[in-house]
């Protein structure tokens, strides 16, 4: 891939990046390396290796979900400085 003015100064509208003259040439550089390395990536042979989105094996290990009885309503809002209409009352915080 071919690394242009172009594309450097995209890519540094993308980051909210000013560059001048010489911070661009730095950057085109870097950009090349780095495509270069993602290049020298695609050459390893990945026949027969499953796609995977972490190195170690990982499961849920969240509990499955239940219905259970919550609490009765009165008896939180027993402990409310201030309630209305079943529910907490709080003080404004937005003008």
């Amino acid at each position: 891939m071919e690394i242009t003015d172009k594309l450097v100064a995209y890519v540094a509208e993308l980051a909210h990046l000013k560059l001048d003259g010489e911070q661009r040439a730095q950057a085109a550089a870097d950009l090349a390396r780095m495509i270069g390395y993602v290049d020298k990536l695609s050459e390893l042979d990945t026949e027969g290796v499953e796609p995977m989105s972490h190195a170690f094996p990982v499961t849920n290990v969240f509990r499955e979900d239940e219905v259970r009885d919550s609490m009765d309503r009165e008896l939180v809002l027993a402990n409310a400085p201030a309630a209305k209409d079943g529910c907490f009352l709080v003080p404004k915080t937005v003008e």
